[in-house]
This record gives structure tokens, sequence and C-alpha cells, in this order.
């Protein structure tokens, strides 16, 4: 730090970054910000790389460019572990199998020596739950619980805050008010696509699928905001 202003902005590596809920809430932080999906996002408002995350980041650790980033998220594919897809569509036959990306992720993030955090949202996916954000704790209009291990730096669970009612929508043919809405599926009271948006602080996409799998920026802004205090007060030790 230089006069009270950072000198220059670290960089995070934002792995299977979709539209970039996690990416922008980093650049807001604070953070340069590289995404890095394997299907094209024309919406992603940061830098973009489209690769396969994990042949992506094997080759920068074999490179050495990893060095250049001081932190590394990753969001992987939940389907094989969150709650709907090991809970309502398995006992129903509905979906496909889906590959657990998890571990050889986790190895790979490992050999990186860099901090990083692994986000999944509520199920069985193999994650330690060191970090747990809602909605709620944020002002926001949607719930949307979303658990981080964390890796390589100290951090501080905020205090989860009550939730001031139901989420919107029918539940067994009874339709429920509620101060929140249904970020995901369609019908049923469920968000539409400008609700979303709001809900989420979210204006860059517009596309419903990218809108129901973003986490809201208010999430990484605050855990981007956590690791650079931690990083600042140990620069000045």
């Amino acid at each position: 730090m230089e006069g009270g202003q950072r000198v220059s902005r670290p960089e995070v590596l934002d792995l299977f970054c979709c539209s970039g809920g996690a990416g922008v809430g980093y650049a807001r932080a604070g953070f340069r910000v590289t995404g890095v999906d394997i299907v094209d996002r024309p919406r992603y408002p940061l830098p973009f790389v489209r690769a396969d995350a994990l042949e992506y980041l094997a080759a920068l650790i074999a490179s050495g460019e990893i060095r250049r980033f001081a932190f590394v998220h990753s969001s992987p594919p939940c389907q094989a572990g969150c709650a709907l897809t090991v809970g309502t569509n398995a006992s129903r036959g509905w979906g496909r199998e889906h590959v657990q990306l998890i571990p050889a992720l986790r190895e790979l993030l490992e050999e990186t020596g860099l901090p990083y955090v692994i986000e999944q949202p509520d199920g069985a996916a193999p994650v330690r739950k060191d970090l747990r954000l809602c909605g709620e704790m944020f002002g926001l209009g949607v719930i949307r619980h979303r658990n981080f291990e964390v890796e390589g730096w100290p951090f501080l669970q905020p205090p989860h805050v009550p939730h001031r009612g139901r989420v919107r929508g029918w539940r067994h043919g009874v339709y429920h008010p509620g101060p929140y809405v249904a970020a995901y599926g369609k019908g049923g009271g469920k968000a539409t696509v400008p609700e979303m948006q709001a809900a989420m602080g979210i204006d860059w996409t517009d596309v419903r699928e990218e809108l129901t799998e973003a986490i809201p920026p208010a999430y990484t802004e605050w855990i981007g905001a956590a690791f650079l205090e931690v990083a600042d007060l140990a620069a000045a030790a």
C-alpha cells in the first residue's frame, strides 16, 4: 500500500465462471479477474478464456504462469451433488449421470500453492462448508445459500441473518407470498428474468439459464474484501 492506495490490483482466476456473478463481485472488491469456462460466455463482462477449466489450470501450473494470480475462485458444476439432483430428480428418475469434478479440481488447486475457494450449493458435494453465505446477509431478494471451501487464508463466518419470510411461489397447491423470489426453474410463481436480475444484482445478462446458475456478486465482493484485508495486514506486519 502507498499513501493509503493499493499500488496494483491483484488478480483472481475465476474457474467455471459461467455468466460472471462471482467474477463481478471480485472486480468490485478491487481485483483484476480472468474468467474461464468450457463454453463461450459472450455476456461475461470481464477478460475471458474459453477452455476446459481443469486443463487450463494444469497448463498454468506447468508453465509457471499461475504465479501471476493471488487467488483462485472455482464454481464447478454442481449437478453431481446439489440437493435437487440427489434428491427430487434422482427419486423420480430425472436427469442424467453427472461427473464429480471436485476431487480432481482440489488436487490442482492445492498444487498451485495459492489461496482458493470452491463454491457449491447445498447438497452432497464433497466440499468443506467452511463459509456459508445467504442473500439475506446482503439485503438481497433471494435466499440462495452457498457454501465455500476456503483454503490458504483466515476468515470469519458472518452471522446468518434470520429470513424475513418465505420464498414466493406455489407449494403443494398453495400459493405463498414472500419477500424472496425463486431464481430457478420456470412456472409455479418462480421469478421472471427481470425479477432475478433485480434480486441478485445482476444486470449484464438476461439469459435465464445463466441467472439460475449465478451467485450474487455481493457474495464474492465480501469474500474478496475479506481476503484483501488479510493480505494488507500481512504486508504491513
